[in-house]
């Protein structure tokens, strides 16, 4: 049974409030709904929306609405309320795109003759449905529903529209607060399936967790939490009283779930110091006493707990046939020492999965990815391992948040029938004016002469986030007037400077070189994909200018230089070479595994994603803890070329392009693969992908390495720097991947995905001791059968229960958020 390590899943501990929003430009928004005061709440100041400023605005359609005869113990922030009597939106400025937690605040009272249980309504954003014919009866308790959710910055609108021509909406407060960066894991895999034989496929661990599918849903992958919302059904705090934590979240007690109680009983630990992993990264917000309590299970001589049927279970209410992330808590305060107890976790008897636990008191997390099913319950349960040292389970905490589906209820429409006659009387006339303008246009495109045809340098600015553009003035404030003693690059698009900004902050500065034709193309193309996207592994841009003719982008500032200055361009600049270290082979894993979930992120967008173009060495960035992030998308492509239209117009870098691209001008994000597979053997022998050599195989680095994966010999070519310090079966492994990647045909190819899981595989055998045999040879890998593409794998339906095991512990894979963007160092071949 394969071990899973489970190390980076570490949760943070009693990290103030002040923490959590010193980076965002506007603080979280908390609105006191229908009302002209403040209102102060659990250290959180309420402010009136009648009396809002620029920063939000209630809508129209709407109206405030008092209780004049609330019960003494309601809170002030519940005796108010706005009500919205058509479809209307709350509009509030968002300065920071990111991940928010959105609550909404509802308490029905009656007023005036208005019975606020009596409404029924939708609330929604521009890309969600979060709430469908919502109603809420008349309690003594506030009803609060709270979502996760990714949103750009600009404006945030929140639509209420009633349902029924009789009905309203109202809401008595709304609370928007900017998460610490990457709050929600940003990619979900299918479950390590198991074969026939029984033996467990290796989990893909996600960017800050691991998310699977129980057995009986259908084997697909589900990219990107970070594109859809999630609402919190439970937050328990197994085996503790009722916690609130920093972001005022309430987490239950479990008593009230367990299917029978006596089950397990509470434990606590209320002395115990949480321990924490060496350089791993504090993400998430949670209070420590829920590390330091709960539910024990101990499992009697007689009993087996192979079953789910003897177990501790905790049922949940849930709908129907929805899907759900399922956030597990664990902290091993039980064991007398590290590694006694093992354990097994249930999810609807479906699921099956082996904890190992080998770390005392640190906080640890695992996500699922689970579908319900007819029943409208989901069961979570633990049972001991008759052959664990320590025979007892123990879980601390979870949440269940379900994801909401990506759509939005239209505004309502009025039905009457002189209202569809006028409609289609307009729309009829628009018809006949557009289609005027469209005649009119094509003639005025075949007179337009080809040079007219190059865009403008302003850019189409209704796709691009206005707040990124800077004025010439602060860019030359920043460079000191472009000092050439702060130039650290140049390249096709022009020269990189490093800047400081006003407020401190490092940046790059690129700046195009006004006789280079290409220059305006990629500079659009550029500011539009990076305007789109934002992703912990790809360069994060601050601003661009372009005034009169300049052309210039500034991104944040990256310490350690590209990946190229670290594998041997420090070996050719020996001014230089003081000031780079060579790397590891976890870390060059580590970093490949970062590019890879970047690129995989760049394809997994709508309408084929964005193809980079441009994968090289030179264009994956290191921060200071040396966490990858992909740059340079001046050559970017959306989605995949059309097979009807033919281009000329060859675009890479040599050495790198994709052959089935160069023979039919055919793009694809398979191009990209292949340009990845390059890079790997970059990472694997240190060594340009072009160079200079009597021997004809040695001039092409990918066909040199696959001449000696052939031979079964990689360790012949490797790094110096890297002999007798790989694990065999992680060489084996990552040369069967640049194998797959460097295959001729596209179509051959894995995807982006499914590399991420090949290289965490590879990481994870380079952290475990095996030994070698000397007729063994690089291509034999005992593990081969165990790894298998998502498209490859056995349908989950054809097996009872899925198992994995999990390894609480381990190597570390840094969750660093990276400060910078671009290096001090030189950067070769700067676009």
């Amino acid at each position: 049974m394969k071990k899973f390590n489970f190390h980076s899943m570490l949760y943070p501990l009693c990290l103030l409030q002040f923490l959590l929003f010193s980076s965002a430009s506007v603080p979280p928004y908390f609105i006191n709904c229908g009302s002209d005061s403040t209102v102060d709440l659990d250290s959180r100041t309420f402010v009136g929306d009648s009396i809002s400023g620029s920063s939000f605005s209630v809508g129209r359609n709407s109206h405030a609405i008092r209780n004049d005869k609330p019960l003494r113990d309601t809170f002030r922030l519940y005796r108010t309320a706005r009500i919205y009597s058509k479809s209307s939106k709350y509009e509030l400025s968002i300065a920071d795109q990111g991940s928010y937690l959105v609550r909404f605040h509802f308490f029905a009272f009656s007023s005036g003759g208005t019975n606020l249980a009596d409404a029924l309504f939708n609330v929604s954003t521009s890309n969600f449905t979060l709430l469908s014919n919502f109603s809420t009866n008349s309690t003594n308790s506030p009803l609060i529903k709270e979502f996760f959710l990714n949103i750009s910055a600009g404006k945030f609108d929140i639509q209420f529209t009633p349902t029924g021509t009789s009905s309203f909406a109202f809401v008595n407060a709304i609370e928007v607060i900017l998460l610490p960066q990457a709050f929600i894991d940003e990619i979900v895999v299918v479950p390590p399936l198991r074969t026939q034989n029984s033996s467990a496929f290796p989990p893909l661990k996600t960017e800050y967790g691991n998310m699977v599918f129980p057995a009986g849903t259908q084997n697909v992958t589900f990219s990107s939490l970070q594109l859809n919302a999630l609402q919190t059904l439970y937050r328990i705090n197994v085996g503790g009283p009722e916690v609130n934590d920093s972001l005022w979240r309430i987490w239950a007690p479990d008593d009230g779930y367990l299917t029978l109680r006596g089950s397990a009983k509470n434990f606590s630990s209320l002395d115990t110091t949480l321990g924490s992993i060496s350089g791993a990264e504090v993400q998430e917000i949670n209070p420590e006493l829920i590390y330091k309590t709960c539910k024990k299970a101990k499992l009697n001589d007689r009993e087996v707990s192979h079953s789910a049927n003897s177990n501790t279970t905790w049922r949940f209410g849930t709908r129907k046939k929805t899907r759900h992330v399922v956030r597990l808590h664990f902290c091993d305060i039980v064991s007398e020492s590290a590694g006694k107890v093992n354990f097994y976790l249930f999810v609807n008897t479906k699921f099956r999965c082996k904890i190992y636990s080998t770390l005392l008191a640190v906080p640890l997390y695992k996500d699922l990815l689970v579908d319900s099913d007819d029943s409208g319950y989901m069961n979570i349960s633990i049972a001991p391992d008759q052959d664990s040292p320590e025979k007892s389970a123990y879980l601390n905490g979870l949440e269940i948040m379900e994801i909401v589906e990506n759509k939005t209820i239209p505004e309502e429409q009025s039905g009457k029938r002189s209202s569809l006659i006028i409609g289609l009387a307009v729309g009829l006339g628009l018809l006949s004016i557009l289609v005027i303008l469209i005649l009119s246009a094509l003639r005025w495109r075949r007179a337009k002469p080809l040079k007219a045809s190059v865009p403008d340098a302003n850019l189409p600015y209704g796709k691009v986030k206005l707040k990124l553009k800077m004025s010439f003035a602060e860019i030359q404030a920043a460079t000191q007037n472009f000092d050439t003693k702060l130039l650290i690059g140049e390249g096709g698009f022009g020269k990189v400077y490093k800047g400081t900004l006003g407020d401190g902050t490092k940046v790059a500065v690129k700046r195009s070189d006004l006789n280079n034709g290409q220059g305006l193309p990629e500079f659009q193309t550029e500011v539009l994909v990076l305007s789109k996207i934002r992703h912990r592994h790809l360069v994060s841009l601050i601003g661009y200018c372009d005034e009169g003719d300049e052309m210039i982008l500034v991104y944040e500032f990256m310490d350690k230089g590209t990946l190229r200055d670290h594998l041997y361009a420090w070996k050719e600049s020996p001014e230089t070479s003081s000031a780079l270290s060579e790397l590891t082979w976890k870390q060059r894993l580590e970093i490949c595994i970062g590019a890879a979930k970047g690129l995989h992120y760049l394809h997994s967008g709508s309408d084929g994603g964005i193809i980079h173009r441009d994968v090289k060495s030179t264009n994956i960035l290191l921060d200071e803890h040396y966490v990858a992030k992909v740059a340079d998308f001046g050559l970017s492509q959306l989605g995949p070329s059309d097979p009807d239209h033919f281009s000329t117009g060859l675009k890479g870098s040599f050495g790198y392009l994709d052959p089935q691209y160069f023979r039919t001008l055919q793009l694809t994000n398979k191009s990209d693969v292949y340009s990845f597979g390059v890079v790997l053997c970059e990472v694997l022998c240190a060594r340009k992908p072009i160079v200079k050599s009597s021997q004809r195989e040695e001039i092409n680095l990918a066909e040199w390495v696959l001449v000696w994966q052939a031979k079964g010999q990689l360790e012949k070519i490797i790094d110096p720097s890297l002999a007798g310090n790989i694990n065999p079966n992680s060489l084996r492994k990552f040369g069967e991947i640049a194998e797959k990647c460097l295959k001729p045909e596209g179509a051959d190819r894995p995807s982006m995905i499914d590399i991420c899981w090949y290289l965490e595989y590879a990481l994870q055998l380079q952290q475990t001791a095996t030994h070698r045999e000397p007729h063994k040879d690089s291509r034999t890998d005992t593990y081969s059968a165990l790894v298998m593409p998502l498209s490859e794998r056995a349908n989950a339906d054809d097996f009872p229960i899925e198992e994995q095991s999990l390894l609480f512990g381990g190597a570390n894979d840094s969750n660093i958020n990276p400060s910078g963007v671009f290096s001090q160092m030189n950067i070769d071949g700067a676009r």
